[in-house]
């Protein structure tokens, strides 16, 4: 089964989640925005499956530093817009696995998806 885990290396939800994987014994490859960016299309795909509102991450410090202009009359292409450019706005951590996405971490959650 492959796993694709997505955030930023220095979050502590990425951390948590990073190490339930490896307690686990889930193998994955890590993408890391700070290195790598947000790729548009692979975005948008997660924007297609969940919702924008859940890919995005109103609550973090990088979303709340944004100027009014940036984070007022939001719709599905400006959030990705958003995401693509400003890639610590999106909800750490994504993981997509072949059952699906699963966008933010709780273990329950996680432990029924990659059962």
């Amino acid at each position: 089964m492959t796993i694709h885990f997505y955030g930023i290396p220095n979050c502590d939800t990425v951390k948590k989640a990073r190490g339930w994987l490896d307690t686990q014994g889930h193998a994955y490859t890590f993408h890391d925005y700070k290195k790598e960016g947000a790729d548009p299309d692979l975005v948008r795909s997660w924007v297609h499956a969940v919702g924008w509102e859940r890919v995005l991450n109103r609550q973090g410090t990088t979303f709340r530093k944004l100027e009014a202009a940036q984070k007022e009359n939001l719709d599905q292409e400006r959030a990705i817009r958003l995401m693509v450019a400003q890639p610590s706005c999106i909800r750490r951590p994504v993981l997509d696995h072949p059952g699906g996405l699963l966008v933010g971490f709780d273990a329950a959650e996680w432990e029924a998806a990659l059962a």
